[in-house]
């Protein structure tokens, strides 16, 4: 059984990524995005983790994972799953429906991973095909704008009012836009504890309770989000996995499949394939 990932760019939003995908043996690590999923599974059965729970998205479910949760996925079925997906950004969303939010703090929350909605699939699935198939601009806008807009007046919440629990101290935010700021850095625990004058063991058990992973998974997926961008400029994997702190492109190769489900150089092509496309 051949599994196929294959990933776009729409010149919408200022680009808006899009990925087509079946999968059999895959099995997404624990990852994140730095955009929200919002994905409608063609067939099969997806199982995967969010927000502290497991989850079951069968077919025509909708799927919404909210930027920077942490979240797996692996087939629920002998026979894999398929889905369309896209990757709107926070800001993305807050262009579309500013007016939304009017009154309310922060960007959409979406509390379900999964909602049953068959009339939005399949306005979503409308909007997938045309934004892969074709090049009228304002229609894509539109459909887009459309169902961005019905996804968060259905089925958001603010982020502000959502989530509870007391916010990172100063201190995790530091190590927090350290990590964010040098992704590549060969940075040890003990300096990040220095950084936040926390002993290793408590900052470890404070950075995973309010950020979801460990410093050292963060560090990865935030290596991952650079080696993306390196890899879409045009850089060669090899060169991509030392400039981003990899060891090695193995190294690169293994994390990035088990977060995006293909390798660095085929999503280098794809990427190389769309730019080439939209230069026509």
């Amino acid at each position: 059984m051949k599994e196929n990932a294959d990933y776009a760019n729409a010149p919408v939003l200022g680009g808006l990524e899009l990925l087509n995908a079946h999968y059999y043996r895959q099995n997404f690590a624990r990852h994140t995005h730095e955009g929200y999923t919002v994905a409608v599974i063609e067939h099969g059965a997806q199982r995967f983790y969010r927000t502290g729970d497991q989850h079951l998205a069968d077919q025509d479910s909708i799927i919404l994972v909210n930027a920077d949760d942490v979240h797996t996925g692996q087939s629920a079925t002998d026979y894999g799953w398929a889905y369309r997906a896209m990757y709107p950004t926070p800001e993305q969303f807050q262009h579309v429906g500013r007016e939304l939010f009017q009154g309310r703090d922060g960007v959409p929350y979406f509390p379900q991973a999964v909602v049953q909605d068959p009339e939005l699939a399949a306005q979503l699935r409308l909007v997938f095909s045309h934004l892969r198939d074709s090049h009228d601009r304002l229609l894509n806008e539109t459909l887009l704008y459309s169902v961005m807009t019905r996804l968060v007046a259905r089925h958001s919440r603010s982020s502000h009012s959502f989530r509870e629990g007391k916010a990172p101290s100063r201190a995790l935010q530091l190590v927090k836009e350290f990590l964010d700021d040098f992704p590549a850095a060969d940075a040890a625990l003990e300096d990040l504890a220095r950084l936040a004058d926390l002993s290793p063991y408590y900052l470890v058990r404070q950075f995973r309770r309010h950020y979801g992973l460990p410093p050292h998974a963060y560090q990865v997926q935030n290596r991952l989000r650079l080696a993306r961008t390196l890899l879409r400029q045009g850089q060669a994997p090899a060169s991509v996995a030392i400039d981003c702190g990899f060891h090695d492109q193995s190294h690169l190769t293994t994390h990035f499949k088990r977060a995006m489900g293909v390798a660095p150089g085929q999503y280098a092509r794809q990427s190389k394939m769309l730019q080439a496309n939209g230069s026509r």
